[in-house]
């Protein structure tokens, strides 16, 4: 349980997730994004509207962390990103969610549309990053954020 609330807790510092080694150089695009919008993010975290999204929902906290112990495993504790191809096969194999047939595909979604802890990380999530576990009142996720725009 610590886990899921220490990345909720931080998700509204910019890149708050939970793991730093998991944003190991993806400041880029979000950077040039945030360029000309308000000085305070120059990250452009928690700046955009809308988010791109991948993401797995297990339940019980057992689930979602073998699910995110697959992601460090092969990527993560490497300081790698994780590929939204290899993200997908994650989601399908763990996700509870039907978007799990999408590989866990959320597309495009503004902000609002999303609950509470799911959108705090989701909108403070670097480009190409993997956040970690955390809960929400749907369950426990994981989120690859794969776009922003405004």
């Amino acid at each position: 349980m610590g886990k899921g609330k220490e990345a909720a807790g931080k998700s509204k510092e910019a890149g708050g997730k939970g793991k730093g080694k998991a944003a190991g150089g993806g400041g880029d695009e979000p950077a040039a994004k945030g360029k000309g919008k308000s000085g305070k993010a120059a990250d452009g975290l928690g700046t955009c509207t809308y988010v791109k999204a991948r993401h797995i929902l297990c339940e019980k906290q057992g689930k979602i962390n073998e699910a995110y112990k697959k992601l460090d495993e092969g990527w993560l504790s490497n300081g790698d990103k994780v590929p939204p191809a290899e993200f997908a096969k994650v989601a399908a194999e763990y996700s509870e969610c039907p978007s799990a047939k999408k590989g866990g595909d959320l597309g495009w979604f503004p902000r609002g549309k999303m609950a509470g802890p799911f959108q705090e990380v989701a909108f403070n999530t670097v480009v190409g990053a993997t956040s970690a576990p955390f809960k929400s009142t749907h369950g426990y996720h994981i989120i690859l954020s794969e776009g922003r725009k405004n």
